[in-house]
């Protein structure tokens, strides 16, 4: 089995995997929303912890600079009374304000040791909650206690929750409907895009490669889109390019094989020496053929598949012209071939790769010996900040319409199937896709000979990489 038919019998038994936990909207919302509120109410008692331990010295001082002058009156008023007149005084007392009063000894309270130390000395203390104000009566062993607030006597209070905890509880309320609302309008879109990706995701691996994903409305999706809608235009012009290549090689393997047949007949039932060598290098010139088939299909498949990275180096073209030319004079036989620089620029350099130009250039000289009558004109211009290599010939030429199509793989104008023209219709098709790597084209004209003329353009410079 070929490999684009293991290729296709895996992606027909492809059968996608079902989405265990497949999120909803709702269910990334809501996940994402608690995570963010969770994370924003976090940092805010984090905050607020910090924020009140730092403060917590200033508010008690405040408190007591506030306190001292009501403590001090309600002392001087005791202190008016006899002892034992205490009890009443200050349940009199009690009952006009809004805080609770009362009178303890003060082996009963329990301090930490700075707010027993301001308490012994004379100074208001202040308990861990700071809603509780203690006061040593002058040296009595007794102590004033003022506070907490009574919720009997607090309109504030009677409601059942106290008026800074219902700010609070609106306050927070408030701002999780707007994260809510800030979350809902950032999770929506990227949902969408998430969800379109997966159905094109979810094609493909169906095998319909044509699908593609629409523009993301998210930024943050965008290169992703991109990406895959480039894997997928790729895996869709491999498997294109192997279907073209399968079906070409095995319409062009059957002649080369049935002559083959043939000849192996005719050896087996021939007796003369002399039909048995003709039939022999009959033989030996089809197996010729089948390796060059291969050797082109190869080829070809190698720059249609892989873009080989291009290793770029200043090359002197005009030498490197007469380099190739004199490379293939031997196949010209009887022809004239001829290489015409003198349009360039002296020592003109361009940039090129040494490895895959060489693949263009020879296989334009090959074309052009299969059709050319008796001269062949090699010569190069520089046109804007192109180079311009052209191949001319004194053949029958390529008709206008036709022009395009030859650099089409497995494309063959000429309808014989004889080996001096016949071809494979590779060689012209490998020639574009070189210059396409070298961010350049190949296209064919009318020679000035008569002729077909093609040529091969490119940027004169280019980023040079080291080989």
């Amino acid at each position: 089995m070929t490999g684009n038919n293991k290729l296709l019998a895996i992606l027909g038994n492809y059968k996608p995997a079902p989405w265990r936990g497949r999120y909803s909207l709702s269910r990334l919302f809501f996940n994402f929303y608690l995570l963010v509120m969770g994370s924003f109410v976090a940092i805010a008692i984090f905050a607020d912890f910090v924020i009140s331990t730092a403060v917590k010295g200033i508010t008690d001082d405040y408190t007591s600079r506030f306190m001292r002058g009501t403590v001090l009156l309600i002392e001087e008023e005791l202190f008016r009374k006899p002892r034992s007149e205490w009890p009443r005084t200050i349940e009199a007392l009690d009952r006009k304000f809004a805080y609770k009063l009362e009178i303890v000894d003060r082996w009963t309270l329990s301090l930490p040791a700075a707010q027993a130390e301001k308490l012994d000395g004379g100074e208001l203390a202040i308990d861990a909650q700071g809603d509780i104000i203690y006061h040593r009566l002058k040296q009595t062993p007794q102590i004033l206690v003022v506070g907490p607030i009574s919720p009997e006597r607090n309109p504030e209070y009677r409601r059942g929750m106290p008026l800074d905890l219902r700010i609070s509880l609106l306050t927070w309320s408030l701002i999780g409907v707007c994260l809510a609302i800030v979350v809902w309008l950032w999770v929506h879109p990227v949902w969408r895009d998430l969800e379109a990706m997966r159905q094109t995701a979810r094609a493909l691996g169906e095998g319909l490669f044509e699908a593609r994903a629409p523009i993301m409305r998210s930024s943050a999706f965008g290169p992703l889109a991109e990406t895959l809608n480039g894997m997928a235009e790729r895996i869709q012009r491999l498997i294109a390019t192997q279907k073209e290549l399968s079906c070409a090689i095995s319409h062009e393997l059957r002649t080369p094989i049935a002559r083959l047949r043939f000849a192996l007949e005719m050896l087996a039932e021939t007796h003369d020496a002399a039909e048995g060598e003709r039939l022999s290098r009959m033989m030996e010139s089809d197996l010729d053929e089948l390796d060059g088939l291969i050797d082109s299909s190869l080829t070809y498949a190698r720059f249609e598949r892989e873009q080989p990275e291009l290793h770029l180096a200043e090359v002197e073209i005009a030498p490197w012209l007469e380099e190739q030319v004199e490379g293939i004079r031997l196949l010209g036989r009887q022809l004239e071939l001829q290489v015409d620089t003198d349009a360039l620029p002296p020592q003109l350099r361009v940039d090129l790769d040494r490895r895959s130009m060489p693949y263009a250039m020879t296989n334009l000289l090959r074309n052009a010996i299969k059709y050319a009558r008796t001269r062949i004109r090699v010569s190069a211009e520089i046109v804007g900040d192109q180079i311009q290599v052209h191949v001319d010939d004194d053949g029958i030429g390529i008709p206008p319409g036709e022009r395009e199509r030859v650099f089409t793989a497995f494309t063959r104008l000429d309808r014989s199937r004889d080996r001096s023209t016949g071809g494979y219709g590779l060689g012209l098709a490998i020639a574009r896709l070189v210059l396409e790597q070298h961010g350049g084209n190949a296209f064919a004209g009318e020679a000035p000979l008569g002729g077909a003329r093609f040529t091969l353009s490119w940027p004169l410079s280019q980023n040079v990489t080291e080989s």
